[in-house]
């Protein structure tokens, strides 16, 4: 953390919230609202309902790396904004088993989303959620971080994953 701490953590945890709340809320609720309206599209059958209730379950395993990985932000007293890079490369928390938490959290609630309301066409926008943030993350993200930290990130990227979580934490070393 720099110089002034407590100011730049509380800056962090601000801007932090304000984009947790601008992304989530375009992410993850109102394009999600636009192709569904949230309209349920099935019926009664008891395998609906546990499709429903695996939905309710993927939402909130999605949520967990991505408030896990904001929390890992601000206690950096940093931002995971795209683009705002941090001080220091953040390793810690849900970072040391993937190297994309917050794109794949999201993808876990659409998928979710999908689930808990029979809307198959979310898998769809799922889908091409994941095409355009791997593609983001493989031409802007990743050639900015190696230019920012050098061999430390380069040495992140080849153990750790960037779409499926390893078993164990990475280390470091």
């Amino acid at each position: 953390m720099t110089a002034d701490g407590p100011r730049r953590m509380v800056l962090a945890t601000i801007e932090s919230a304000v984009w947790f709340v601008l992304a989530a809320g375009v992410g993850a609720i109102w394009v999600p609202w636009m192709i569904t309206g949230w309209r349920v599209a099935y019926s009664s059958w008891a395998a609906w309902r546990a499709a429903q209730a695996l939905g309710v379950v993927l939402i909130i395993v999605g949520l967990a790396p991505i408030v896990s990985t904001f929390v890992s932000f601000v206690r950096a007293g940093d931002t995971p904004i795209p683009g705002v890079y941090t001080q220091e490369l953040v390793i810690s928390g849900i970072n040391r088993y993937v190297r994309n938490p917050i794109y794949v959290g999201v993808i876990v609630i659409v998928v979710g989303q999908a689930s808990l309301l029979g809307q198959w066409t979310l898998l769809v926008y799922a889908a091409f959620v994941w095409l355009g943030t791997a593609w983001f993350v493989r031409v802007y993200e990743e050639p900015a971080l190696a230019r920012r930290f050098g061999a430390r990130y380069e040495a992140y990227r080849r153990a750790v994953p960037a779409w499926r979580p390893r078993l164990h934490p990475w280390s470091g070393t």
